[in-house]
């Protein structure tokens, strides 16, 4: 275990930013105070002028592994992860074979145990004939239940109102869910092919999966949790109608919460003219106005996490046609860079920006002594330079896919160190080789 003493950083914590030291000994945060000094061997860092924040939690992250690895891997995609300062992430059930049993959800943890310098948990997937299964998840150290009710999931889609009672009414933690509404989008998409053939433009994406089909959704989840008093999390929220579904009640005693993903803050439907299919995801991104409604939504409390829903696929699979290009685009590596860049421009402050990047997410799932700076809780840190700028180019990405809808984007700010559970895993543009990853656990 590394010694490691931060000096004279911001430290931008819990609704305050301070100036003071911070030591990290045996994986653990051990004292935060204004002057430190070790006397044993230590990792000295100088932080002066810098920020340094809780890890970020990913809590939607498609790693692509087992079965999908030509696109990405646990692996390669929590690398990029901790060079972005993503200490934690949370990956999708839809890979193949799609992760339906315990068995399989046990490989996943495996896989990553032996290659993850990120920590990680697992969603437990449902379908429309697995509901035996998904009720005998731990959920002390299985993160939550994940229900696709939309069509973009390879085979996932539940759509049995029996078997989604069922599941609401008995899931033994929290479920997370892809609200949109199969019939609305598949009459969309028939109109689409009349007006258009083979040659459906990208930015048809936001009509065919409309506001309709994401607030029907949404708002039938959001009555069955009601019903039955279901721990409910809505994934990547794009509409500003939706944003009324949630309350802005504290978090601490919410039952339903809603996530925003960093894309859906960044694009609008205008952004489909440059560029096209990199940025075809499900949810879609929609108009100027509901992306407003969104950000709306995050400031006063209705939206309660903001995630990145990482999602590569090859470059060659991007550049099909419409029908034929696979939704989602890689963003793992740059959500914390996006989101200070956010803050630079004065949507929120970097205090709000660590609420619901790390703290919001810890609370959210219930997690357990991580997503905050305090003594004793494990040490998953991010060193922030304000005063260095960072251009995306392709030497520099380190997903398997090799792309990203940001090449040539300029940040300015660099993510100069990351630590996780203790170890530095990222240190000036350098992985350190470290598989400091640890399998979360939830306070349930």
């Amino acid at each position: 275990m590394e010694t490691i003493v931060f000096k004279n950083a911001l430290i931008v914590n819990e609704g305050t930013s301070t100036y003071a030291d911070l030591l990290v000994k045996n994986g653990r945060i051990e004292k935060i105070a204004p002057s430190i000094t070790v006397k044993e061997k230590a990792n000295e860092i100088v932080a002066e002028g810098k920020y340094l924040l809780p890890g970020v939690i990913d809590d939607q992250v498609h790693f692509r592994e087992p079965g999908l690895t030509h696109k990405a891997n646990i692996a390669t995609e929590s690398r990029a992860a901790v060079a972005g300062g993503v200490t934690s992430f949370m990956e999708m059930p839809n890979v193949k074979p799609a992760t339906l049993t315990q068995t399989l959800l046990q490989e996943k943890y495996e896989i990553a145990a032996k290659t993850s310098p990120a920590n990680y948990s697992f969603y437990m997937g449902v379908s429309n004939d697995n509901i035996d299964e998904v009720l005998r998840t731990n959920c002390r150290d299985v993160c939550g239940i994940k229900v696709f009710m939309g069509s973009s999931t390879g085979g996932m889609l539940v759509d049995q109102p029996n078997i989604l009672d069922a599941l609401f009414a008995n899931a033994p933690c929290l479920i997370a869910t892809h609200c949109e509404d199969e019939p609305t989008v598949t009459a969309n998409t028939k109109k689409a092919i009349a007006e258009f053939g083979e040659d459906v433009p990208p930015y048809m994406h936001p009509i065919i999966r409309n506001t309709e089909a994401c607030y029907k959704s949404s708002s039938m989840a959001v009555d069955l949790a009601k019903k039955h008093g279901t721990r409910l999390h809505i994934l990547h929220i794009t509409t500003a109608e939706e944003v009324a579904l949630f309350s802005t009640e504290p978090l601490e005693s919410k039952r339903i919460t809603a996530e925003a993903c960093v894309h859906h803050l960044t694009y609008t439907d205008a952004d489909y003219a440059t560029l096209g299919n990199l940025i075809k995801c499900n949810p879609a991104v929609k108009t100027l106005a509901d992306r407003e409604g969104v950000w709306a939504g995050l400031l006063n409390g209705n939206i309660d996490v903001i995630a990145t829903d990482h999602a590569p696929h090859t470059w060659e699979e991007k550049q099909n046609k419409y029908a034929n290009s696979p939704s989602g685009l890689p963003l793992v590596q740059h959500t914390l860079l996006m989101m200070l860049e956010a803050v630079k421009e004065g949507r929120f402050s970097l205090e709000k920006m660590v609420q619901l990047m790390s703290h919001n997410v810890a609370t959210c799932y219930k997690m357990e002594e991580r997503g905050f700076l305090r003594e004793g809780y494990w040490a998953d840190l991010v060193l922030v330079n304000p005063s260095e700028d960072y251009t995306v180019t392709k030497d520099n990405l380190l997903y398997k896919c090799g792309w990203s809808p940001l090449e040539n984007k300029k940040f300015h700010h660099t993510i100069e160190a990351t630590i996780v559970s203790g170890a530095l895993v990222w240190w000036k543009n350098q992985l350190m080789d470290k598989l400091a990853g640890q399998r979360l656990l939830f306070n349930r």
